[in-house]
């Protein structure tokens, strides 16, 4: 939770402090201009990942597997275009890191790893359903 409040409060103040900086240095219109772009740049980016995310949900539901990794990799990347969102160069930066795809791999990797830890080893497992095939009719 303390993590959480300090990102809550802390993140714009840094964001708000670096435009004032970078509109000091290069600035007010060419900082505004480079917010715009970035964002314009991550929206592209996202719209064409996210439609090759689509299509290869579809090829693993057409293949009857289920789509996890795909999944998370389109859930990073609804994570990345709300960063890319707000506006700033640290929200815009993760934004576009999250947007490569060797990385939100990694990332996915060690989240999956992270989660398998998580797991209880005793705990009790559903028994698997049995399938019994077999021809039944309904006497009147």
């Amino acid at each position: 939770m303390p993590l959480f409040l300090l990102l809550l409060i802390g993140l714009p103040l840094l964001e708000l402090y670096l435009l004032i900086r970078a509109s000091a240095v290069i600035g007010v219109f060419s900082t505004i201009g480079l917010a715009i772009v970035t964002a314009l740049l991550g929206t592209v980016l996202m719209r064409h990942q996210g439609l090759s995310v689509l299509r290869r949900v579809q090829m693993a539901l057409n293949r009857g597997e289920l789509p996890a990794q795909e999944l998370l990799d389109g859930a990073l990347l609804l994570i990345a275009g709300c960063f890319l969102l707000l506006p700033g160069f640290i929200t815009d930066g993760v934004g576009l890191l999250l947007l490569t795809p060797p990385l939100r791999y990694w990332f996915i990797k060690r989240m999956g790893s992270k989660l398998s830890m998580m797991r209880q080893p005793n705990a009790p497992q559903k028994p698997s359903a049995q399938i019994i095939e077999g021809e039944w009719r309904r006497d009147e």
